[in-house]
């Protein structure tokens, strides 16, 4: 990984009912693995555009009311690559759920403490973090930033 540099990720934590949505990734890297809705930031976009057009083409929903709510420093070892992924939560507004194949096999809602496995490495970080999405379970100024 000498000389390489590290790349930005967004994941977008979208809560319902006491539950988060999540994709079963195809594409790039992760295949076959769980996550929230995310990816890259295109040159110029700010975290908000991003998360709002991820969350689009990966769902089909529409979100607003975005806010940050952690990091993780993600390292695939084996594929070579690093990233840092800022996790923000968003409140669905519109749209039609559905699935983006070209982006995720499956779409469906889980409760937090009940995910299903094997988990995309940002989102088995901020698992392992300590994160709770739902203000519920954890007083909201104890929430982590995660950095690992």
């Amino acid at each position: 990984m000498t000389g390489s540099v590290a790349s930005v990720g967004v994941g977008v934590i979208i809560t319902k009912n006491d539950k988060v949505l999540l994709i079963k990734r195809t594409g790039s890297h992760g295949v076959g693995t769980w996550s929230c809705p995310g990816g890259h930031i295109d040159f110029g976009e700010s975290i908000e555009q991003c998360a709002m057009r991820e969350t689009k083409e990966e769902t089909g929903l529409e979100i607003e009311n975005i806010r940050f709510k952690a990091m993780t420093n993600d390292i695939f070892t084996s594929e070579h690559k690093h990233y840092v992924t800022i996790w923000v939560a968003g409140e669905h507004r519109g749209g039609i759920q559905q699935i983006a194949s070209h982006e995720a096999t499956e779409l469906s809602w889980f409760e937090w403490n009940n995910l299903p496995k094997p988990l995309f490495l940002p989102m088995q970080n901020l698992v392992e973090g300590k994160y709770y999405p739902l203000s519920s379970q954890v007083p909201q100024d104890e929430i982590p930033a995660v950095l690992k």
